[in-house]
């Protein structure tokens, strides 16, 4: 069973940086090898939405409009973990962010149906 463990939230100041981490357990590393990593994030009241994805090579990482330019996602296939750092935050960026995968697939999608998967989320709260 596939379980993914986000870490890495918390209370920070507007303009300050952030890096999250999601470790995916129960998968062997070639299976996560050959799977797109996503991130997602939900406000209060808001519905979830995409805010980075990484395909199975790394070099096809895809951003939300809102994050692009201040944000990156990586992988560390080696460890089964994919990271998201945020730079310059602001309040709109307070939300639970959530880790996905999905299993087999060669690039990340912006939707979340094709994900198999999905952390528990960690809270990110932007402070100004």
């Amino acid at each position: 069973q596939v379980q993914l463990q986000e870490s890495g939230g918390g209370l920070v100041q507007v303009g300050a940086s952030l890096s999250l981490s999601c470790v995916a357990g129960g998968l062997s590393e070639r299976t996560f090898n050959i799977s797109a990593m996503g991130w997602f994030r939900q406000a209060p009241g808001k519905e979830r939405e995409f805010v980075a994805s990484i395909g199975w090579t790394g070099d096809t990482a895809k951003y939300t409009d809102s994050v692009n330019g201040r944000s990156t996602i990586s992988r560390d296939n080696a460890k089964n973990t994919v990271h998201l750092q945020i730079y310059n935050l602001k309040p709109d960026d307070t939300a639970v962010y959530f880790c996905a995968v999905d299993l087999g697939s060669p690039v990340g999608h912006s939707s979340p149906n094709p994900y198999d998967a999905w952390g528990q989320g960690t809270q990110v709260t932007v402070s100004s």
